[in-house]
């Protein structure tokens, strides 16, 4: 049978990666938890399990999962968040392609729990994700919401079951996500050269709201579905807000 390692990163996940773990037991020839250097119980939670724990300064997203995935024990890497779990259908999807005589390269859906309520519109779902890949054939990019880059073509297969997300647990979280991504967005823009105008910062953040929760029918999730998409718009809207403060505090111009 191929074997197969699990590749984490963490910061401060004590409320999550227990639940990560447990998800990968009967699947993982290897778990390998990259933390950054956490102040919470992470490490003492992770040390129950039979994990590979290393500790490392964090160097971005992409950086630490790339770094992760090369000392990983094995080529075929499933990479999974720390507040992420596998659904029982999908683990008994990845068992399957287990007992083949070669892992392949798949993706899966990833459905998010939100404040304690699944979002299953607006966006958010299917959300499809490849996450099990080849690390020799394979890096992550990106500064934010990074994404696999394939040195060579690859056939993808979808598998069945769901990757459950506990994203935010308070709406404080959200925000305070949101706060961050935007900072790390409109650094990135700023030093591509793009630019926002006034118009682009007031009508893009109404385009994301009408766009997520009436067009993709975020409204079918009810008061989450609202919160969602607003705090979305609002992301759109500082991300706009916080290029242009760029530009300004810099003496370049903004349009």
């Amino acid at each position: 049978m191929p074997q197969l390692s699990i590749v984490i990163i963490t910061y401060n996940e004590e409320k999550n990666i227990a639940r990560c773990l447990e998800s990968v037991q009967g699947i993982a020839d290897d778990i390998v938890v990259v933390d950054s250097f956490s102040s919470d119980q992470t490490e003492n939670i992770c040390k129950k399990y039979n994990v590979n724990f290393i500790q490392c300064q964090w160097l971005g997203y992409s950086a630490t999962k790339n770094f992760a995935n090369e000392v990983a024990k094995y080529n075929w890497v499933l990479s999974l968040d720390a507040d992420e779990a596998l659904s029982e259908e999908l683990k008994t999807s990845i068992l399957k392609i287990k007992q083949g005589d070669q892992l392949l390269t798949c993706e899966f859906n990833r459905l998010t729990n939100y404040c304690g309520s699944w979002i299953k519109h607006g966006g958010w779902y299917p959300d499809k994700k490849i996450r099990l890949f080849d690390r020799t054939n394979t890096k992550w990019g990106g500064i934010i919401h990074e994404e696999l880059i394939f040195e060579k073509p690859v056939s993808v297969v979808h598998l069945n079951g769901d990757c459950l997300h506990y994203s935010y647990y308070t709406l404080e979280q959200h925000y305070k996500q949101a706060d961050n991504f935007t900072t790390i967005a409109a650094k990135d823009l700023y030093g591509k050269g793009k630019k926002a105008s006034l118009a682009k910062l007031l009508i893009s953040p109404v385009i994301k709201f009408i766009r997520d929760y009436f067009m993709k029918l975020g409204f079918l999730d009810g008061v989450a579905g609202y919160t969602v998409s607003r705090i979305s718009a609002y992301a759109t809207y500082l991300k706009y807000k916080k290029l242009r403060t760029l530009y300004s505090t810099n003496g370049a111009s903004i349009h």
